[in-house]
This record gives structure tokens, sequence and C-alpha cells, in this order.
């Protein structure tokens, strides 16, 4: 009886060596005549650990990391394929406490099954939301999704079922569903883990949204640098089609879904919706005018459901468990749980799916295990390259859309970048200006000529030219961004670049 072993294939795991890895096992196994079953998952999220290889046994399985190529003649001497002792053994997986404090709903099969097996994908639970869906009228499927208390995870935390009520509502010949998967942010990877990881969830979450808003095409707008992602992608759609998931009879219901992926070409302002509607066109990506907005007039003049990655990929577990359910997560007006993704300056980093209410202290040190370097944690970005810097002094502010608001700050994506006390903040809002004037599609003057003057003047101030009149030119110009750009990469590149002047005026000369 073969025993398997499951290896990732996701890309984190990849650049750290799991392919070597894979080959490692699969030969030494080969040469001592074992026979396994070597299946390719996705990461668990513990990317310290990577690659993070698992041994199913009767009692779970184990697993054992950081595995390298030259690990492998090791563990098989210890035999690790039956519970066998190994310095890398970390023990159950499950048990490992950074995995067992988590509550993961959108990612409860990634690290579990084989990505691109749709029996696997069947057996843990997949595909429930979709059936429960074919048996309720649209308006009862937007009620579930209003009831949970999903909102937009990509950003503007825009209530998603008053989003699709919009659609479902709105006159149009043919109606769309838009997945922004043009995951562009500095320190993110939540989007990019449930594409290649768990597939299935997101084309089953904008099948559902299909029959939820009477839409029978749906594309999924996948940035250009995520080739695995690509693959499994349209490894999943194809088999979905086959086994009748998608098409035009779907599960014999008579309702139709179709669904594409179509690649950006690496603009960041195209995670905006309405210039990723523009490039979805063929068109060059520029910001449009609002309204009217595309839940009225969005792909090709139509209404149009744009919703991020992880907003769908929760939509299939609401369906299966009752709003209700997914609500019961969270505080306030924050409901459900939030990828969390720990990225930069920080020992453990790695996805982190928690319900909203877990404090950024929490998270740098239970879970992050605090500074790679040692040194004490100078500031978090919380939300991309436009998010604010949030400093020690508000590490114990719970994620919450409003309490994060409530501090000039942003949660965003999700996306937690920390910077140790050796960061020097004027840089770090030079970047975000300079991040902005390389980024901007130059529709509208506050961004393309706002942002260039910005680099100037802080070139400047770092420089101590002058450094009083050039910091309030500097308030200025960000309070013209923020107020007159036409979307959010002007309007809110003026958030990391007043948090770091407020926070942390030191760095940029004060006594």
């Amino acid at each position: 009886m073969s025993i398997t072993v499951y290896v990732p294939g996701d890309s984190s795991a990849l650049s750290l060596g799991a392919e070597k890895t894979a080959v490692a096992i699969a030969s030494e196994a080969a040469q001592r005549g074992v026979e396994i079953d070597l299946v390719r998952n996705g990461s668990r999220g513990l990317f310290w650990l990577e690659p993070l290889v698992e041994v199913a046994t009767p009692a779970g399985r184990i697993a054992f990391g950081p595995v390298q190529a030259s690990d492998v003649p090791g563990l098989f001497d210890a035999d690790f394929l039956n519970g066998g002792s190994h310095a890398l053994s970390l023990g159950l997986t499950e048990e490992i406490e950074y995995l067992k404090k988590q509550e993961r709903l959108t990612n409860a099969r990634v690290g579990i099954i084989d990505p691109v097996s749709l029996e696997d994908y069947l057996a843990h639970e997949g595909y429930r939301g979709l059936q429960n869906a074919l048996q309720l009228a649209p308006a009862d499927i937007v009620k579930q999704v209003t009831d949970s208390g999903l909102r937009g995870r990509g950003g503007a935390a825009f209530p998603t079922g008053i989003k699709w009520n919009t659609v479902l509502n709105a006159q149009g010949g043919q109606k769309y569903i838009v997945c922004n998967a043009d995951e562009g942010d500095s320190g993110t990877f939540s989007d990019r883990m449930i594409m290649e990881d768990d597939p299935f969830v997101l084309v089953e979450g904008m099948t559902i949204a299909g029959l939820a808003v009477g839409a029978t095409q749906g594309y999924i707008y996948l940035r250009v640098e995520y080739p695995h992602a690509h693959k499994n992608l349209n490894a999943a759609i194809a088999a979905a089609e086959k086994a009748g998931y998608l098409g035009a009879d779907i599960c014999g219901s008579g309702k139709a879904f179709n669904l594409e992926v179509r690649l950006g070409a690496g603009a960041y302002v195209c995670g905006e919706e309405t210039s990723l509607l523009e490039s979805l066109e063929g068109k060059r990506g520029l910001v449009r005018y609002k309204p009217p907005l595309p839940a009225i007039k969005g792909l090709f003049g139509q209404p149009t459901v744009i919703n991020n990655v992880i907003s769908l990929a929760s939509v299939p577990i609401i369906l299966d468990k009752g709003g209700e359910y997914y609500r019961d997560f969270g505080v306030g007006r924050s409901r459900g749980t939030l990828p969390i993704q720990l990225a930069g300056n920080i020992k453990h980093p790695g996805l982190v799916e928690k319900a909203f209410g877990i404090t950024l202290r929490e998270l740098l040190y239970d879970y992050g295990g605090g500074s790679a370097t040692g040194l004490p944690i100078k500031a978090v970005q919380v939300g991309g390259p436009l998010g604010a810097f949030v400093p020690e002094s508000q590490f114990d502010t719970p994620l919450d859309y409003e309490a994060f608001a409530a501090n000039w700050a942003v949660l965003g994506h999700g996306g937690v970048v920390v910077f140790d006390d050796t960061v020097d903040m004027a840089k770090m809002a030079r970047y975000a200006m300079e991040f902005c004037a390389i980024e901007s599609c130059g529709k509208c003057t506050p961004c393309r000529i706002g942002s260039t003057r910005g680099v100037e003047v802080l070139d400047k101030i770092i420089a101590n030219e002058d450094r009083a009149n050039n910091i309030a030119l500097l308030r200025d110009l960000s309070d013209v961004m923020l107020n007159s750009s036409l979307c959010a990469l002007g309007g809110m590149t003026p958030f990391p670049v007043l948090s770091a002047l407020n926070h942390f005026p030191e760095d940029f000369g004060a006594e």
C-alpha cells in the first residue's frame, strides 16, 4: 500500500526549493523500492518552514520542514514515512500553533487538497454552496451574501450584497462577473494562494455570483506575473466545464455561466476597477469618471459585478453554511475573516486567516514572532503601498475597517509589511510618492503632476533645504491629491506620506 506524501507546488514553496525536494523524494523512494503517492498540494502559508513536506498517517498528517533536497536521504533513513523521529519533524500539521489558532474559512482547503483535482475539491465540501444556490431565487442568493456582512476584500470594503443587488436590478442585455485578480500591492499574496492552491473555490464563487445577478459570462483579470495561478485556473475551469459545473447547463439546471482568464500587462493602476474594465476591453488602462458606476454601466457598457479574489472565494462557504454562520465571525461592521499576509522584516512571514478583531500586536508577535533582525519593530504598512504607516503606539488597534479608518489608516487587502527601527521613514514617504508617479495612468493632474512634485519636495526635505517651508508645501500638496484625484492611486498616496510625517517627525529633521 502506497503512502501519500505532500510537497507544495505553490510558487512560494517553489521559490524556496520545493521542486528539487519533490524530485529528490520521488527518486529516493524509487531507489529504495518504497511505493509513495506524491501529491503537489498548495502551501500552508508558513513560509519560514517551506518546503513543508507532509506525510499522511492514520493519526493525521505529519509535517517536516523546511526540507531541502539534501535532507531527503536522512528523512528516509529516519523512516519518516512511518512517523519516524527526525530533527525536521514538526509533529501533526494541524497542531502547529501558527495554523491551529487560525479561523480558515476562505482558505479552508488551501494546503490540504490537490489544487487541480475536482475529485479532491468535492471530497472537501466543494460545490456545496453552488448546489444550494441552484435551489434559490437570485434575490435569495443576494440576501445570503448581504446577511453575511461580507465586504469587499480589495480595499474600499464596500458591502458585497449591495453591489450584487444593484446589478441584479439593473437593466442590461448581458451582465458580467469580473474578478479583480490583479494583486499588485506590496507584501500581498492571499489572492495568489487561492488561485494556485484552491482555484475551484474562486470558480465556484464566480458561478454563484453569476446565478445571483443573472450574469452568464465571467472574466478573471489576472496579473501577468502569476504564471502558476494562470495554469491552475485554466485547469480548474476546464475540469469544471467537463463535469458540468460551468457552461450552458450548470448541473442540469438549465442555467448558464461561462468563465475565462484574461491577463493584464503589469500596470498597478489596472487594479482600480474602471481602469481594469478599460484594459479588459482591449483599451489603455485609464481610470473612468464615475458615475455611471460599473454596476450600472461596466464591461462593454453592461451591468457588471467587480469583486476581488478573496471576496468571491468567500462566497461558497456563505452559501454552504449560511450568511449567519459567516456573520458570527468578526466585530462591528467587519464580519467574517480576513486572510492577513505578514511580510517584510518579520521572523515568521506567511498567511494568517483570522476573524476581524485581532490586533496588530498579536499578529506581529504571537504569529510573526517579532522582527527577523531581532530589533524593535518601528512601523508597519498595512494595505499596500498606498496604506498608512502604523506606529508602535497603534499596534493594539483591532483589525476592523472602522477602527483603522478612525486612525486615518486602511486595512485594504490585508497586507502587513514590517519595518524595524533602522528604517528611514522620510525615504519611505519618498518611495510612496515615486511609486505613484511611476504608476499613474496620467489622466488627472493631481496624481500625474502632484506625485512628481511630491518627489521633488521630499528630496529637498531629505537634503535639509528650507525644511520647514517644504514640509508645509508637502502637506498642502497631499491635501490637493487627497481631495482632487480621480481615483485611489493619487487619492491615497498621501496616506503613507502624511502618516510617516505625523508619526515619525524625527526622520524629517524635527528636533
